[in-house]
């Protein structure tokens, strides 16, 4: 099977651009197809999310698929929380022989913050170690040591937070991830972009490309709202405070130009390899945050 073409983008000098859809609650996917549509000529792939914030959605796969068939480049996102290493696998394997390629590893968001809090976790690994896990697929054997029938080549990335509280942790973390196998990593979202450089100098000594998170806020409250229930999210008070400060009913708009003074500021700095942008809910303006940041990804 063919590389994708946004592994083969990774080793270019090429400013990354990528984004993600959240699927539906249900299986009406024509609003997703929609945004698909929007997004698959603008950015050189598109993220589904599996079960984000711990809540029950349409399956990322199933997304992916969508996104392949629409004509678009999709990263498979796939968290440890609600499968064994039996389904993990399975899941892989099933991706593959669908020729999606791009896998995002996550360990996942705890049970407790989504909208199932009596389903039991399962956590039978982590992102490491899924790694490592896919990274034994290529090898043409199972984790049990079974032989393959057919053997699996995947493009593999991971997450990193560089604005933790504590960075060592996520340094220590980073750094097994790249050891296990990671391509490229997408960043938690960034406000605060003397943390990006810090980060980056270190990032700098691997053969890795980083894509810095941006996050799109529409408004104060929901500024708020992330700080207070989602794990690993900081937006400072000055932007808050700028989300505050506009009329009622342009939020968005606010939103939309700080993240495209963000992505400007990293691009005009090298300041990394590329941008991953989660406009949480409201993925159609991602044309005109690029537009406004005066990014074109390139096409071949």
């Amino acid at each position: 099977m063919a590389n994708a073409l946004f592994e083969e983008k990774l080793h270019s000098d090429e400013f990354l651009v990528t984004t993600e859809i959240g699927p539906p609650k249900g299986v009406d996917v024509s609003e997703m197809i929609h945004h698909i549509d929007i997004l698959k000529d603008k950015v050189d792939a598109i993220n589904v999310t599996d079960h984000q914030s711990s809540v029950m959605r349409f399956p990322s796969l199933g997304g992916c698929l969508l996104v392949k068939e629409c004509g678009g480049e999709p990263i498979l996102q796939m968290t440890c929380r609600d499968r064994n290493r039996l389904a993990l696998q399975a899941d892989l394997l099933l991706a593959y022989s669908r020729s999606i390629v791009n896998v995002l590893c996550l360990t996942g968001d705890s049970i407790d913050v989504g909208d199932h809090k009596e389903a039991k976790p399962v956590f039978d690994s982590d992102s490491v170690q899924l790694l490592k896990m896919i990274r034994t697929l290529e090898s043409g054997k199972d984790v049990s040591g079974n032989d393959l029938k057919g053997v699996p080549k995947f493009c593999l990335g991971a997450s990193v937070h560089p604005e933790a509280d504590l960075i060592e942790p996520q340094l220590i973390k980073f750094e097994k991830k790249v050891a296990a196998g990671a391509q490229f990593f997408q960043t938690q979202g960034i406000f605060d972009l003397a943390s990006l450089r810090r980060f980056m100098q270190y990032a700098s000594q691997f053969d890795i490309k980083i894509l810095a998170g941006i996050i799109v806020l529409a408004s104060a409250r929901m500024a708020k709202y992330m700080n207070d229930n989602v794990p690993g999210i900081i937006v400072p008070e000055a932007i808050i405070d700028e989300l505050a400060s506009v009329e009622k009913g342009k939020g968005l708009q606010k939103g939309i130009e700080i993240a495209a003074k963000l992505i400007r500021t990293i691009k005009e700095e090298n300041l990394s390899h590329g941008i991953h942008i989660m406009a949480v809910g409201n993925e159609s303006v991602v044309p005109d945050i690029l537009e406004a940041a005066e990014v074109e990804v390139a096409r071949h």
